[in-house]
């Protein structure tokens, strides 16, 4: 079953790229982020060309919950403990203006846009909420501070974020699409500095931006060090209490919560990619026991890259890449910081000063514990034997969930047949 966004929109099938191609800037990777990478330098009048490999938005776009919010969890304690206030506030302000930016395009798109306010709440730890109210009002955030929730779920408390958002993604793309310049089914084969080699053709670029979810070139940056994949899974229920807001469990493994017409999209059940995970059963189980009349009309998973420090990684690949540029790890919240992305890398492609460079860089430090863990993986993957995957030659395990095989080093996906379809990997499995 596809999701929700897929059933109810079919986006334009555009051109695929046939000759060879000279442009200023070249993105690879068609999701939200590089379509609206896309879409800033076509209002900037920058000549750039964007190829994607299958059809825009055929990946993990189409299968977020489509939550627009500054509210990434109840992260801006930790952030000031590790980062200080300077950079906590930057982080807030850039997708605030992203929550914005979102509501200033959407007034002339059709794609349900709605304001609503986001909660995070805990079901434990309320001496967690009321450190994070404390920054938020410190940074001068709107926030406020609630007892309960209205779903079924037994907490200590909630902290709301106002004039957030939700929307159709899909129907959001659909009406920024037309007059960009997009090439789809052309797929990158090599990389080399200032050129793509495509199925289509050669694309000579002075600038190049990767924005394939999980970064396709090994070479430089050590992304397989820095990154892993999460999938988490989402039901779709009719007949289930319409709720007015946005809701989101701080622990990564609990429930979030939106409405969408008729349906609840209620999600959860998160695990690393390639671990054994229960998939959509804990979601049916509590569906089942608190709203026995719902029923599922849509379910779907979704996988999302983690950085080790809980910031996306936004600019250029690493200090030795040239003029090559990425935009990944985007923790879970993949519409702001997508937002964000566009912004930063349309600026730094311009060779124009982003306040926000520093804080985004893919070269800070990677000195957190996750690093340990990533590498501990990566070693395991590859003493472990079975079939392999082609990115690195990790052994793959079986998801009998979703029946796929899934890399539990860097998060590439394959049908039982071994086609693949999650990145990475550029190749189909390794028997």
């Amino acid at each position: 079953m596809d999701s929700l966004w897929r059933e109810t929109t079919t986006l334009p099938q555009l051109e695929s790229l046939k000759a060879d191609l000279k442009t200023d800037v070249l993105i690879i990777g068609g999701g939200m982020a590089g379509v609206l990478c896309a879409y800033m330098l076509e209002q900037a009048g920058v000549d750039y060309a964007l190829v994607e490999a299958d059809r825009i938005c055929g990946g993990v776009t189409g299968d977020t919950t489509a939550k627009i919010t500054a509210q990434h969890g109840l992260i801006y304690h930790q952030m000031l403990q590790r980062f200080g206030e300077e950079k906590t506030k930057l982080y807030l302000q850039a997708n605030q203006w992203a929550v914005e930016e979102y509501r200033r395009l959407c007034r002339h798109i059709k794609c349900e846009f709605q304001e609503r306010e986001n909660f995070v709440y805990s079901r434990y730890d309320g001496e967690k909420l009321e450190k994070e109210m404390g920054v938020l009002e410190r940074l001068g955030a709107p926030a406020r501070l609630v007892n309960r929730i209205p779903l079924p779920i037994s907490v200590v408390g909630a902290v709301g974020m106002a004039g957030q958002g939700q929307f159709h993604p899909l129907k959001f793309v659909q009406g920024i699409l037309p007059g960009l310049r997009i090439f789809e089914k052309t797929k990158v084969l090599e990389l080399k500095p200032g050129e793509a080699v495509t199925t289509g053709g050669r694309v000579r670029a002075g600038k190049i931006i990767i924005a394939t979810h999980f970064p396709m070139l090994n070479k430089h940056g050590s992304y397989f060090l820095k990154l892993h994949q999460e999938r988490s899974y989402v039901l779709a229920l009719k007949h289930a209490p319409q709720i007015e807001q946005m809701y989101v469990d701080e622990n990564e493994r609990g429930f979030s919560a939106r409405q969408y017409g008729e349906f609840l999209l209620f999600g959860g059940g998160g695990h690393r990619t390639g671990k054994q995970g229960r998939g959509w059963q804990p979601l049916e189980i509590f569906a089942h026991r608190h709203w026995p009349k719902a029923q599922v009309a849509f379910r779907w998973a979704t996988q999302d890259c983690m950085t080790l420090d809980g910031v996306p990684y936004i600019g250029r690949y690493s200090r030795r890449a040239g003029d090559l540029y990425v935009a990944t790890g985007f923790n879970k919240w993949g519409m702001t910081s997508s937002m964000v992305a566009a912004r930063v890398l349309s600026d730094l492609v311009q060779e124009r000063y982003s306040p926000y460079e520093s804080l985004f860089s893919p070269s800070r430090s990677i000195l957190w514990p996750q690093l340990a863990a990533n590498a501990a993986q990566a070693v395991l993957g590859l003493v472990t034997p079975g079939p392999r995957c082609p990115h690195m030659g990790c052994v793959l395990k079986y998801n009998r969930q979703e029946h796929s095989w899934d890399c539990p080093c860097h998060g590439s996906r394959f049908d039982r047949d071994g086609e693949l379809i999650n990145g990475p990997a550029t190749d189909d499995k390794r028997m």
